[in-house]
């Protein structure tokens, strides 16, 4: 079976094809905590980040289904970003993940004394 073809049937390569992004897992963490708006998404990223990679970023997470875009109609323009109904269900892998990371963390500086 072509890995392609694993798309949508086996649960880990989906995944993986749905989080390629660089900073997606990133995205997801920050929208967790409720609706945030683009400038404030940008000054919270770890690194310096281009209005057009993270603009790139969050519309392959609205493809994807994981994020709403919410444009209000208004002077100046407001637009927020939320988790969708699906990505409101990657909460609980979040927390799994940030204890793993913690987990590792301590195992890195266990292995560097």
């Amino acid at each position: 079976m072509a890995k392609k073809e694993l798309f949508g049937l086996c649960p880990y390569v989906t995944a993986q094809k749905v989080l390629t992004g660089k900073w997606s897992m990133y995205i997801l963490y920050l929208l967790s905590s409720g609706p945030i708006r683009f400038n404030e998404l940008q000054r919270r990223m770890p690194e310096e980040m281009t209005h057009t990679t993270l603009s790139r970023q969050l519309k392959t997470l609205e493809d994807e289904g994981l994020i709403v875009r919410k444009e209000y109609n208004q002077v100046p323009p407001k637009v927020e970003y939320y988790l969708s109904e699906i990505g409101e269900k990657f909460r609980d892998v979040l927390a799994e993940l940030e204890k793993w990371g913690n987990e590792y963390i301590k195992y890195m500086d266990s292995i560097a004394e």
